[in-house]
């Protein structure tokens, strides 16, 4: 523990060594969970073996991709508090301030469960309804979080894929609700908040203190989902080593018109983020389910959650919470039969 203490006030020394460390673990996750599979009694290329190695492999791999960014965007979310957020998307024109809202939705550290003060800090603010949305929608669908398990687990490419085309429909999607012009449809102890001034004064912090907002930041994200980690794997894991190719091909295939809505009404009800969906995705893929309607399903279950619609219900009524999931809903539908058609 003194060692510890002694690096953390030589910050960038802390830094390099753990990082070296991240990396010396991650190279080894492969052979350690053919290790683990090799000493008990099952065979490796049975059912139960595949289901094994599956688990044993992307649960520290999932972890550890997890701890890293999260560890990094704490240290750089610390520029990015609610308040800061406010005033920069505040006084906005529409079109732009859209742009600027789900660009801003990647980079800070909030999620379904901070919609509603959020959404009233927002307002309150004066940030455009359909901003505001834009805001909702890229935070919790196009996250640090998911695209680096996306790039750690898929490549590059799909990552870069899911951003473009995430961002898309988050932009399209605030745009579209700003013309609507819902204003009315906010509950009325929302619309009738007195403004604030979303003036914000910056704070200097050192880099030992950027480490300790990237600690915390570990110990409230990664604390709070990793039950999400373990059974998404552990579901992942059982379709990679019961389920048919044959059949996942047949219900989720890039030949199969209805299969694009299916997932996306399966994932709507589930209650999960993307570091719980994507070991499942991950296996659906394995199993021959198509790329589009794979990250259709990853999508609705981080956007468009049934929980987060119960919780959205204390400042929208019915029309708008109806509205936002008909137009996010039209737009996944779309991201997955583009991906489907162009890969």
């Amino acid at each position: 523990m003194g060692v510890l203490r002694g690096l953390l006030h030589r910050p960038k020394i802390f830094l390099g060594l753990t990082a070296l460390l991240w990396i010396g673990v991650y190279l080894a996750l492969i052979p350690l969970s053919e290790a683990l599979v090799a000493v008990l009694p099952v065979s490796r290329d049975s059912h139960l073996g595949g289901a094994l190695q599956f688990f044993f492999y992307d649960t520290p791999k999932v972890l550890l991709l997890l701890t890293g960014i999260v560890f990094v965007m704490g240290m750089i979310n610390s520029y990015f508090t609610p308040e800061r957020t406010r005033a920069l998307l505040a006084g906005r024109s529409e079109g732009v301030a859209n742009v600027m809202a789900a660009s801003l939705g990647i980079v800070t550290p909030f999620c379904s469960c901070s919609a509603v003060p959020l959404f009233i800090g927002f307002v309150q603010a004066g940030v455009p309804l359909g901003v505001t949305f834009s805001f909702l929608i890229a935070a919790p669908m196009v996250n640090e979080v998911a695209l680096t398990l996306l790039f750690g687990m898929f490549g590059w490419k799909v990552a870069l894929l899911y951003l473009g085309l995430g961002l898309s429909v988050a932009i399209v999607a605030g745009w579209i609700i700003g013309r609507l012009k819902m204003e009315a449809h906010l509950q009325d102890w929302v619309r009738d908040m007195p403004k604030l001034n979303a003036q914000f004064v910056s704070k200097n912090m050192s880099l030992t203190e950027r480490l300790d907002a990237g600690f915390q930041s570990v110990r409230e994200i990664v604390g709070k989902v990793w039950p999400y980690i373990l059974v998404g794997i552990a579901i992942g894991g059982a379709i990679h080593g019961y389920v048919p190719e044959d059949f996942m091909a047949a219900v989720m295939g890039k030949d199969t018109w209805w299969a694009v809505p299916l997932a996306v009404v399966i994932g709507i009800p589930m209650y999960t983020n993307a570091a719980g969906v994507i070991p499942i995705v991950q296996a659906l893929l394995a199993k021959g389910a198509a790329l589009g309607t794979v990250l259709a399903f990853m999508m609705s279950v981080i956007a468009l959650s049934f929980p987060e619609m119960v919780i959205l219900r204390k400042v929208l009524k019915i029309r708008l919470i109806a509205t936002f999931v008909g137009v996010v809903a039209c737009g996944i539908l779309l991201v997955g039969y583009i991906f489907n058609a162009a890969l």
